[in-house]
C-alpha cells in the first residue's frame, strides 16, 4: 500500500511534465500551417520565426533554471513544482486569445519558464520515495514527458486549432490544482529544521502513523544524510574535513555551496558525468526529431499519414520509457546507458544510409526511426535524469542539479535551432551520421566514467565517483 500511494503521488507530480511537453511538441503539428499561406495566424511565419518557434522555449528555460536551484531550497520542492507549472497556463491562455505571430512566439517563450520542471520533478520524487523504487519512480518524469508529446501529436492531428488550445489550457490548470494537496519533501523539511513537519510528510508518503518505527528510521536516515558522522564519510570527504567537530560546525553554519563544489572532488566528478550525460541526451538527436517530427515524416515517408507516423513515434517512446523505468532498477543504470547508446548509434547510421543510398523498402526508414527512438529512450532518454536526482549530497543537490539542467537546456536550444538549417545545408542523412557518432562516443564515455548507482545510498555513490577509472568500468 505504501508503494502504491507513492506511485499515485509520483503520477500527480509527473503530470506537470506531461503538460509541459504539450507545448514543447506543439510545433510539430503546426509548423507547416503556420508557415503556409493558409495559416491560422494573422500572417505566415518566416523561416527565422519557424526556427525560433521550435527553440524559443529552450531560451527562456536557460534563464529560469538558475532560479529553480535557488527556489528549491527557499520555497521547497512542492511549491517550486507549482510555481513552474504556472507558465504553461499563461502560455496556453495567450495562444487561446490571440492569433498574432508575435503572441504565439511570446507564448512559446513563456512556456519555457517552466522548463525546469524536468529538474524539479525528479528531485522531489527521489526525496519522498523509498530507495527500493526510487529509480523507477524518478524515471516516471520521462514517461510523463513522452505521454505529453503523444497527447500533443494526437490533439494537433485530430482537433481544430482553437479547440486544442482550450483543451491544453484546461489540462495545465489541472496540473497546478493536483499539486496542492501534496506535502513537501521530508528531506527539505528537515533541512529547514521542521522535524515535526518532516515526520508528518514521511507518514503521509508511507501511509503509516507518525509514531511508527518506519517513520523514526526514515527520519534518522535523513538526519545522517544531512549530518553524517566522520566514520560514515567517504575517504574524499574525510580528507576535506579531517576534524569531525569542524565538519559538523561547518554544516551547521551552512557552508557555501560553491565552496563545497570547489573542495569536493567527488561532487565535481559527479557534475562532470552529469553534464556529459545531459549533452548525450540532447545531441543523440531524438529531441530534434520529436519537435520537427511531422516535417521529417512528410519528407521520408510521404506515402503515410504524417499524423499517424508522429503518433506512432510518441507511442513507441512512451512504451520504451515504461520499459526503461522497469529495467532501470533491474538491469541498472550503467548497462542501459552503454548498450542503448550502441543500439541507437547503429540505428542512426543505418537510417542515414537508407536515406542517403536507399538499400531497402521505403517503409524501413520509418522502422529505423522507431528503433532509434526505442534505443535512445532506454538509455539517454531516461538515465541522465535519474542519475542527477540520486548522486549528489543533500547540501549541494539544488545547485548542481540546476547547473546540469541549465546545461541541458543550452544543448537543447542549440540542437533545435541548428537542426533545420543543418538539414537544409547538408541533408538529413549526414545529420543522422552525426547523431550516430554522438551515440557511440556516449557508450565509450559511460564504459569508463559512469558508475552503477542502482539501489545505492548517496554516500556510497560518492565513494564510487572518486575511484579509479578501472574500478568504474568493472563489469555490471
Amino acid at each position: 500500500m505504501s508503494i502504491m500511494y507513492q506511485a499515485g503521488c509520483t503520477i500527480i507530480v509527473c503530470y506537470s511534465c506531461l503538460t509541459m511537453a504539450l507545448m514543447y511538441a506543439w510545433p510539430s503539428s503546426t509548423i507547416k500551417i503556420f508557415s503556409s499561406a493558409n495559416t491560422t495566424l494573422h500572417r505566415p511565419m518566416s523561416e527565422n520565426e519557424i526556427a525560433l518557434f521550435g527553440s524559443f522555449s529552450s531560451i527562456s528555460a536557460i534563464f529560469t533554471t538558475p532560479f529553480s536551484g535557488f527556489l528549491l531550497d527557499r520555497i521547497g520542492r512542492r511549491n517550486s513544482c507549482i510555481l513552474f507549472s504556472l507558465p504553461q497556463v499563461v502560455a496556453w491562455l495567450i495562444v487561446s486569445i490571440s492569433s498574432r505571430v508575435e503572441a504565439v512566439l511570446a507564448a512559446m517563450f513563456i512556456s519555457g519558464f517552466g522548463g525546469c520542471t524536468l529538474l524539479l520533478v525528479p528531485v522531489f520524487i527521489s526525496e519522498f520515495c523509498q530507495e527500493s523504487v526510487r529509480g523507477m519512480m524518478t524515471s516516471g518524469s520521462v514517461v510523463a514527458y513522452g505521454l505529453g508529446i503523444l497527447v500533443s501529436y494526437v490533439l494537433g492531428g485530430c482537433l481544430e486549432f482553437k479547440t486544442m488550445t482550450y483543451v491544453c489550457l484546461t489540462m495545465s490548470v489541472l496540473a497546478v490544482m493536483l499539486l496542492w494537496p501534496l506535502k513537501d519533501s521530508p528531506l527539505f523539511l528537515m533541512k529547514c529544521g521542521l522535524e515535526k513537519d518532516a515526520i508528518k510528510a514521511v507518514a503521509f508518503y508511507r501511509r503509516v502513523k507518525e509514531s511508527s518505527k518506519e517513520v523514526t528510521q526514515e527520519i534518522n536516515t535523513i538526519k545522517r544524510a544531512l549530518n553524517p558522522d566522520l566514520e560514515d564519510l567517504s575517504p574524499e570527504e574525510e580528507k576535506l574535513q579531517p576534524e569531525k567537530q569542524q565538519k559538523i560546525q561547518e554544516k551547521s553554519n551552512g557552508i557555501s555551496k560553491w565552496k563545497f563544489l570547489k573542495k569536493s572532488r567527488s561532487t565535481r566528478q559527479a557534475l562532470f558525468v552529469a553534464l556529459t550525460l545531459y549533452s548525450a541526451a540532447m545531441f543523440q538527436g531524438l529531441v530534434a526529431i520529436q519537435v520537427y517530427a511531422e516535417p521529417i515524416f512528410v519528407d521520408v515517408l510521404p506515402n503515410i499519414s504524417s499524423t499517424l507516423s508522429c503518433v506512432l513515434l510518441a507511442v513507441v517512446t512512451v512504451v520504451s520509457s515504461c520499459v526503461a523505468a522497469y529495467l532501470i532498477d533491474i538491469a541498472g543504470r550503467r548497462p542501459l546507458m552503454i548498450y542503448s547508446s550502441i543500439g541507437a548509434g547503429i540505428c542512426s547510421v543505418a537510417l542515414g544510409t537508407q536515406i542517403h543510398l536507399p538499400w531497402g523498402p521505403h517503409w524501413i526508414t520509418g522502422v529505423f526511426i522507431y528503433l532509434f527512438a526505442i534505443t535512445y529512450t532506454l538509455g539517454a532518454g531516461t538515465v541522465p535524469f535519474v542519475f542527477v536526482a540520486e548522486v549528489f549530497l543533500p547540501e549541494i543537490k539544488s545547485l548542481v542539479s540546476m547547473l546540469s539542467a541549465e546545461w541541458g537546456w543550452i544543448c537543447n536550444f542549440i540542437i533545435l535551432y541548428i537542426f533545420t538549417p543543418l538539414v537544409s545545408s547538408v541533408g538529413l542523412a549526414p545529420v543522422f551520421y552525426i547523431f550516430g557518432g554522438v551515440c557511440f562516443a556516449t557508450a565509450i564515455f559511460c564504459a569508463y566514467f559512469l558508475p552503477e548507482t542502482k539501489g545505492l545510498s548517496v554516500g556510497i555513490i560518492q565513494t564510487l565517483l572518486v575511484k579509479s577509472k578501472r574500478a568504474q568500468s568493472v563489469s555490471c
